[in-house]
């Protein structure tokens, strides 16, 4: 592992483009990226948007010409001028509404953050959140430091074999063409992050990733210090057994409160994302008992200070390790607390699913911390409910676990010819005022013909984007034709074009929509009014049901009767994710509920103008208004079993189809425009714009939960 930050040397006039690509705060300011892609269109591409990496590599000449260019200096000195106004932070919304907590700091923790392609360190939902969460906080001003891993093979790349495997290829990225840098390596001042856990010392590097005026600082373990086991820790995403779980989630919590004490910054208030990271409570009370204050005035100031986002609505899927393994890593922490072994293991007691007793991440985190969140409406009532037993003297409304939906951060998931059409009618501002639902009442100034024309053409940029990938594919790693048909390149522009991208857990049910074929061939062959469906995703490498799942779509893709209007599209990650929700026609979602704790794949399609199709849980419970997209509710009983359920709502999903999806797509006027669709286009985007951003959601955090905790701090 490399700990030195490698920057190019640049014509003085353009030096700041190294500034610029080592914080991310470009990759959501469009203009920003005009900056390197006009050096150099072709190697932008090659090096998958990376300015790192493109900054080592673009041609001497191309530079010196740009440093010479009166355009290109415009524009790049304008760009520089709104990107220090960004890292001032003056004039924030956070700063404007809440002068009086100037200086304190919010630490926020998260075992992944989905930022860019560049940076592979996060595999879902959960790390995407927590990177539109750090960004948005960047863009209103709040005074937040993330927290959280380095993994030098991230989580992995997924391969399909011709016969529908899912085979997982873990790849060492490169330290130095990353956009971040070393703050604490053996040569810098003091050396290692040295964190003495269980008696043992495990060493780690710290790396610094800028978003706008947000640090995120992540650490590895892959350090020559540390026995190969211990190296092992951080190299990959929720990988290995429940040993280097918990060891590894140590690391996260224990280590990260120490990493802030060693780097001096001092959070008024911590924010457990789920929890992985809930060690940290421990840490702070060890740190403050150890000070001098008693446990139960320590447990006060850390719950007071604390806020815990849950992020998972089944029992099983919370984090849980077994007595003896909390006792074998521990029995040296516990004295410290002021506790013993009893009192200890009491903080994180909990009933696990088979009847047994075991130590609860989740139940620990809910113990410890005084402002906590589910993150849709109806996730926080499952979680009242599934969480019941910890207030028992309580209903289960008045169980304090409150919700704060999830939202996506605009600039990131906004498509360019989106952004342009709103900053042409909305006002070039838009971007500014997004979380004003006021500002979206002129959405129908837009005209019908030009907001489908872009629809079309987004669409177009997708089909596009996977033929060309399936290309590379062919030449670069010797596809064979089943894997270049199944990649879609036989799909038809003219088709309703139905989205499905996801994580491929079972209870996502990605087969509900392929499980009547006969009824599914007639909706995708017909004449006039075809319909084909992509699917994205990946299963955990040790998800044997979710990697069944894509081969059983792979062998669908594959069959002739299908006439390619199935495709899959392999290693969906942030890149592939921004072609889908932007260029499918409509977004299919259909969890088995309540199991979808939000979801936000079908907030940023809607943004795009993608019309949401799904099931009534997560966002859609809430956001669903019966205009701007369509619900899969048949009429059955809540306490349906599994079976029942599947059948109904595969039915009323083929219904939806035939009915009422696919005649409104279809139905033109004579100038080609479905204006039936383009108003429930209008809808969707003027309810998801407002309410399911991420700048309403981290408003929603500062103003219920942070403030409130950094008065406590006090």
């Amino acid at each position: 592992m490399s700990t030195f930050t490698v920057e190019r040397s640049l014509p003085n006039r353009i030096s700041r483009l190294n500034d610029l690509a080592y914080n991310l705060w470009w990759s959501w300011h469009q203009n920003a990226s005009w900056l390197f892609q006009h050096l150099d269109k072709t190697l932008w591409e090659l090096t998958h948007h990376n300015p790192v990496k493109f900054l080592q590599q673009v041609s001497p000449a191309k530079l010196e010409a740009a440093a010479a260019d009166p355009v290109f200096l415009r524009h790049y000195d304008g760009i520089m001028m709104a990107f220090d106004k960004c890292l001032e932070g003056k004039d924030s919304w956070f700063a404007q509404t809440y002068p009086d907590m100037a200086g304190r700091t919010i630490a926020y923790f998260s075992a992944e953050f989905g930022l860019h392609i560049s940076l592979p360190i996060y595999s879902g939902g959960l790390g995407i959140l927590a990177g539109d969460h750090c960004k948005e906080a960047s863009d209103i001003g709040l005074p937040l430091v993330g927290v959280g891993f380095v993994y030098p093979q991230g989580y992995f790349k997924q391969s399909i074999t011709s016969d529908g495997r899912q085979e997982p290829i873990y790849e060492r990225f490169d330290y130095n063409a990353a956009p971040m840098e070393c703050v604490i390596s053996r040569e810098t001042e003091g050396g290692l992050l040295d964190l003495h856990l269980n008696g043992n010392v495990i060493y780690a590097a710290v790396w610094r990733v800028r978003l706008g005026l947000v640090s995120l600082y992540l650490m590895d373990t892959d350090v020559e210090e540390n026995e190969p086991w211990d190296r092992e820790l951080s190299a990959r995403l929720y990988g290995g057994d429940q040993e280097t779980r918990i060891r590894q989630e140590m690391v996260l919590g224990i280590g990260g409160v120490r990493l802030l004490d060693r780097l001096g910054i001092r959070p008024a208030v911590f924010h457990a994302n789920e929890g992985h990271a809930a060690f940290l409570m421990l840490e702070r009370i060890r740190s403050m008992v150890q000070g001098g204050m008693s446990f139960s005035d320590a447990v006060e100031k850390v719950r007071s200070t604390t806020v815990f986002t849950t992020h998972t609505p089944v029992p099983a899927g919370h984090d849980a390790f077994p007595f003896h393994l909390v006792e074998k890593h521990f029995h040296n922490f516990w004295g410290s607390m002021g506790l013993d072994r009893e009192q200890f293991l009491a903080l994180g007691e909990y009933p696990d699913p088979h009847g047994g007793v075991n130590f609860n991440m989740t139940a620990l985190a809910l113990r410890l911390s005084g402002h906590r969140n589910g993150v849709s409406k109806l996730h926080g009532r499952v979680s009242r409910l599934m969480w019941h037993s910890m207030w028992p003297e309580q209903t289960v409304d008045e169980v304090p676990i409150t919700h704060v939906t999830n939202g996506v951060h605009t600039p990131t998931w906004i498509a360019p010819e989106m952004d342009k059409l709103f900053a042409k009618y909305l006002g070039h501002d838009w971007l500014d005022k997004h979380d004003d639902p006021t500002l979206w009442t002129r959405i129908d100034e837009i005209p019908d013909a030009e907001l489908w024309n872009i629809r079309v053409h987004l669409k177009s940029r997708l089909l596009n984007f996977m033929r060309e990938r399936a290309r590379r594919d062919w030449i670069a790693e010797g596809a064979d034709s089943t894997q270049v048909l199944t990649a879609g390149t036989l799909l038809d522009p003219n088709a309703l074009t139905i989205g499905f991208a996801r994580r491929f857990a079972t209870y996502k049910r990605a087969m509900l929509v392929l499980s009547n074929l006969v009824r599914l061939k007639n909706i995708m062959h017909d004449e006039w009014r075809p319909v084909q469906i992509v699917f994205a995703g990946k299963a955990h490498p040790a998800d044997a049901p979710g990697r069944s799942l894509i081969s059983e779509i792979y062998q669908l893709a594959r069959d002739n009767d299908i006439g390619g209007r199935i495709a899959f599209v392999e290693d969906y990650d942030i890149h592939v994710a921004k072609y889908l929700v932007r260029g499918v026609d409509v977004w299919l979602n259909n969890p088995r509920p309540p199991l979808e704790a939000s979801g936000t794949s079908g907030q940023k399609a809607a943004l795009n103008g993608v019309p949401h199709l799904s099931i009534l849980d997560g966002w859609w419970y809430e956001g669903y208004q019966g205009t701007n997209g369509w619900a899969i509710a048949p009429d059955i009983p809540e306490d349906a079993d599994d079976d029942l359920r599947d059948q109904a709502d595969r039915d009323e999903l083929y219904r939806v189809l035939e009915e009422e999806v696919v005649p409104l797509y279809f139905e033109r006027d004579s100038d080609g425009v479905p204006r039936g669709w383009v108003k429930l286009i209008k809808e969707a985007i003027r309810t998801a714009g407002p309410v399911f951003s991420a700048r309403r959601m981290v408003k929603e955090y500062a103003s219920r939960m942070y403030v409130e905790a950094m008065k406590n701090a006090r």
